[in-house]
């Protein structure tokens, strides 16, 4: 018996709780003021921290290309240290493809959502 009631009850609570969630809400009051945020804001927000963090990943893969240099140069013939070294030298370059290609990416992505990559087609 009580299985029976328990298959009716929990699904009609199930579907009441997000009712009485709601219904506990205030009413929404009218904003203090300020002015709204525009699309050239979020552009450029977006742009600057894109431009950060390319200008980041950069600096830090010539980080790795100097580093892997140094080991090369350090490593005095040592079959380990050599092939440690152009690993590090390898994973540099390749970082630095990475994170400039991902710029190429970006610019050319804002480029099409602003439509001034085409000349300013509409």
């Amino acid at each position: 018996m009580t299985t029976k009631i328990a298959k009716y009850i929990i699904p009609a609570a199930m579907a009441l709780i997000p009712m009485l969630t709601l219904a506990a809400l205030p009413n929404p009051t009218v904003p203090i003021g300020g002015q709204p945020v525009t699309m050239t804001e979020i552009e450029n927000i977006i742009q600057g921290i894109a431009r950060f963090l390319i200008i980041v990943g950069v600096v830090i893969a010539v980080i790795f290309i100097i580093l892997g240099g140094l080991k090369w140069l350090t490593a005095q013939g040592s079959p380990d240290k050599l092939k440690s070294a152009k690993a590090t030298l390898k994973n540099g370059i390749i970082g630095a493809i990475i994170v400039l290609g991902v710029g190429v990416i970006i610019q050319t992505l804002a480029g099409i959502i602003t439509r001034t990559f085409f000349g300013g087609y509409q």
